[in-house]
């Protein structure tokens, strides 16, 4: 069997909206200038205390850490506007329908989102027989540390020689290189994909249509046949 673990936010889900919109609210209630788009799109993909962290590391850590749970309430009151959605990305359902499908193929999730996170959009696209193993953010170290690939990899029962990451930021193919797995960048995300290159990915495609052969051709790179 061969290991496929998908990050969510930007990968398979385009939630870029409520999330600057949290960040803006967590920001500008303590009088603090939010940061730019652009800036907040940059850390996704971490964890949420290293994310504030990186977006306001002249700041203490209370403040940090006040910033960090105003933003989680802000993004519950946003989740809650039905005039937000966070749709998938093109073709991303049709390919996990088919990934789910290969009876080579097991299917694993590791995410800088909550646990909660998850479960609503699995709930939401009837995910929830798909996965074999689901790694976030409430009992992993923030990626790059590669602890969600491992714990993936240990309830799957695969080793990294057949098992691929497929993020769009650094941080995914960052993760995916500490724990020895293939790495596929992605580029409908947040990092561009020379970024992704040179932080180490296997390959990198650039639209969803490409997913599947992405993964074969990565997989195949390490002596996997597809």
């Amino acid at each position: 069997m061969k290991l496929v673990v998908l990050d969510c936010d930007g990968t398979l889900v385009d939630s870029q909206n409520g999330i600057c919109e949290a960040m803006t609210f967590a920001f500008s209630g303590f009088g603090l200038t939010p940061p730019q788009r652009e800036a907040t799109l940059a850390i996704v993909g971490l964890s949420l205390p290293e994310a504030i962290a990186a977006l306001a590391p002249d700041h203490d850590a209370e403040l940090r850490y006040q910033l960090v749970e105003r933003y989680k309430s802000a993004f519950l009151e946003i989740r809650r506007d039905p005039a937000l959605h966070e749709p998938l990305f093109e073709g991303i359902g049709a390919a996990i329908e088919t990934l789910a499908q290969r009876g080579d193929v097991l299917l694993g999730i590791a995410t800088g989102k909550s646990r909660k996170g998850v479960d609503r959009l699995f709930e939401r696209e009837d995910w929830g027989k798909r996965f074999i193993t689901i790694q976030t953010a409430d009992n992993n170290p923030s990626k790059p540390h590669p602890a969600m690939l491992h714990s993936a990899m240990s309830e799957a029962g695969v080793g990294p020689e057949r098992t691929v990451m497929v993020g769009d930021t650094t941080f995914d193919i960052e993760m995916a290189v500490a724990a020895g797995t293939g790495a596929l960048g992605v580029g409908w995300g947040y990092h561009p994909l020379d970024e992704l290159k040179a932080a180490g990915a296997h390959h990198v495609i650039s639209t969803s249509d490409n997913l599947i052969a992405g993964l074969d051709a990565c997989f195949a790179s390490r002596e996997i046949s597809a």
